[in-house]
């Protein structure tokens, strides 16, 4: 897949199958999108083409709202994107002056003269141009002017429940790791860089990595224990990023995978003053300091709670490990 940060960077084709969309999460909804997208495609003799946007539309439109986070960083959705064999991501940068371009005026430069679409794939609710006012009728007329065609993709359901990156992000908020796979398709995962903490876990038998997350619009799930995988590079993979220049892959080519269980919140039990998100990975012991690694959530085991001390705290981690084996038990 090639990816481009700018339309101008983009070459016009003579054959674009074209998705429009923000694409949080690339959940189930996304995926039909796109695997029609794809098909269609490959059917047609032409490229698939995905237009997204970065930063997201809603935080340059309401600056303000700062509790807006995003299921992936751009770098993790753009692997997702891959892997679903689509040929060409487009990440615009998302602006004011984007955001104030008429709906035709929108269709004319970017559809038409920049990307040369032949046949759009979209969502039933996608809105676009000026006040978000264009819609599905606007581009099927524009269709019959410019000479592309337009398909439209009907709401899909899981569990009766329709399918949206707000249900999903209010899922994950809640803990509901569960939930939020069945919506995405995949385990939900965060990705980051592994730092030193005060390795006070090692001093009870439960060592972990402390993760730094450097984007700071990744949403963060609620505050407890999850079972997870961690997934790292082999030894002789293992990379430090020293330059600023340097964009880490969100996936290691051959990762290797660890079972763990993770923690997040403030650790109440010895004063904990600032957020953290630490990972105890079993049967371990590599240093790993400035490693990137990734964390997939697979379940829920229970919520943040101070304890009368160390003790206490050694004895519930025991338990939350036993929970965790089980898990991994029943699922083989």
């Amino acid at each position: 897949m090639k990816i481009y940060h700018n339309l101008s960077d983009f070459k016009k084709l003579d054959n674009a199958i074209v998705t429009i969309g923000t694409f949080d999460g690339v959940h189930f909804g996304h995926q039909k999108i796109i695997k029609q997208l794809v098909e269609k495609a490959k059917a047609d003799n032409g490229e698939s083409v995905i237009l997204t946007f970065f930063p997201h539309p809603r935080m340059i439109i309401d600056p303000e709202n700062l509790d807006l986070k995003m299921i992936n960083t751009i770098n993790e959705k753009a692997e997702i994107l891959k892997n679903l064999g689509v040929d060409h991501l487009i990440i615009t940068p998302f602006t004011r002056d984007f955001s104030n371009q008429l709906p035709e005026d929108y269709i004319k430069n970017t559809l038409v003269n920049n990307i040369g679409t032949k046949h759009i794939i979209i969502g039933y609710d996608h809105r676009f141009g000026k006040d978000r006012s264009g819609n599905l009728n606007d581009l099927k007329a524009a269709g019959i002017h410019f000479g592309f065609t337009v398909e439209e993709i009907m709401e899909q359901d899981i569990h009766d429940v329709a399918v949206s990156s707000t249900k999903i992000r209010q899922a994950l908020l809640a803990g509901d790791v569960s939930l939020a796979a069945d919506y995405l398709g995949y385990p939900f995962s965060i990705f980051g860089r592994v730092i030193k903490g005060d390795k006070i876990g090692r001093t009870i038998g439960f060592p972990t990595a402390n993760i730094f997350v450097e984007e700071t619009y990744k949403l963060i799930p609620g505050d407890g224990i999850y079972t997870v995988t961690v997934e790292m590079s082999s030894e002789s993979e293992v990379r430090s990023l020293k330059s600023e220049d340097e964009t880490p892959t969100p996936y290691s080519p051959k990762p290797l995978t660890f079972k763990g269980m993770a923690y997040i919140g403030q650790r109440p039990t010895i004063n904990g003053m600032t957020r953290n998100i630490e990972v105890n990975i079993f049967d371990f012991d590599r240093e790993i300091y400035g490693q990137d690694i990734k964390m997939n959530f697979l379940k829920f085991l229970r919520h943040d709670v101070k304890f009368t001390g160390l003790e206490a705290l050694t004895v519930q981690l025991q338990k939350d490990k036993e929970a965790t084996l089980d898990y991994f038990r029943t699922a083989e």
